[in-house]
């Protein structure tokens, strides 16, 4: 099954090129704040799969290009990141980063702020005027299913409500000019770009064998596969939840592979990951200047 929100928080089924809608079937979604309102359903999903499927039922498809779409979950209570979990991406960036030889199993995970979550339709909204580098990281997206406390790897997919893709936008640090924590340099507003939908668990037995792809402009800069994680989906949940209780609704993102580069106002950037489907989103520059100039 493939959820979607779109339209100012509306609550769709994806089912090819037809998006159906099923917000009848969730009374608390909606734009009012706090949206958290994909969270709840995901935790109350056991019982309210039947009304959704029903709703579907009454609904009439309508194209998915006709509509906006939002992000799939639009305030989780977490969003958990792993930092370099590919060994091809140790170092790519030299001096720019902060993790230096290390690799996620070492470092385990970071915190980025839940408010920079957004959909394809919101884009990808950089500082106005600034002169840093912003770097695109093309990243699978698992999204928890209920709580989870202290959850052995061998239980891990067991907490899994679904998958979606996911760009982890990064400010990058530049010797002598700006080091700021990572967690400021990934936490502006639009940097955890999430979509097109969430693709149910059952629909992906093995999130360890996806093909996960980033083109800037028509120009591939990432592809690589799941496979080569070096600390794996179960392996991360296990690592976050031994620390934190994590929450439905909640996301982990996994990590990049090799390939991340710049983008600037004016870029298109589409991410696919296999069995998922296609993010694409419009880089933009901010309409005002922050007071902190970056």
């Amino acid at each position: 099954m493939k959820i979607a929100t779109f339209n100012n928080h509306r609550v769709g089924l994806v089912e090819g090129d037809l998006i159906y809608d099923v917000t009848q079937a969730v009374p608390d979604a909606g734009p009012a704040f706090p949206q958290v309102y994909m969270s709840r359903l995901i935790d109350q999903w056991p019982e309210r799969r039947d009304d959704i499927l029903a709703a579907r039922q009454r609904a009439q498809g309508v194209s998915l290009e006709t509509v906006t779409l939002n992000a799939p979950n639009p305030a989780p209570f977490h969003v958990v990141a792993a930092p370099v979990n590919y060994r091809k991406h140790i170092g790519e960036i030299g001096a720019r980063s902060v993790s230096g030889n290390s690799s996620a199993i070492e470092r385990g995970f970071f915190l980025k702020a839940s408010s920079s979550v957004s959909g394809p339709g919101d884009g990808i909204v950089l500082p106005k005027g600034s002169t840093r580098r912003f770097d695109h990281e093309s990243e699978l997206a698992v999204i928890i299913g209920r709580r989870a406390k202290n959850i052995p790897r061998e239980q891990a997919l067991d907490y899994v409500f679904g998958y979606s893709c996911l760009i982890d936008m990064t400010m990058r640090m530049e010797p002598g000019v700006g080091d700021e924590e990572r967690v400021a340099r990934k936490s502006f507003d639009t940097f955890t770009s999430m979509g097109p939908y969430i693709v149910t668990a059952d629909e992906i037995p093995d999130p360890g064998v996806l093909g996960n792809r980033l083109w800037v402009n028509d120009q591939l800069r990432q592809d690589s596969n799941t496979s080569a994680l070096i600390l794996d989906v179960p392996g991360l949940i296990e690592w976050a939840s031994s620390v934190m209780t994590l929450q439905p609704g909640d996301v982990i993102a996994t990590g990049t592979p090799e390939g991340v580069g710049p983008v600037v106002p004016g870029d298109r950037v589409r991410m696919t990951i296999e069995k998922i489907g296609t993010l694409t989103v419009d880089v933009k520059e901010a309409v005002d200047f922050a007071p902190k100039r970056f």
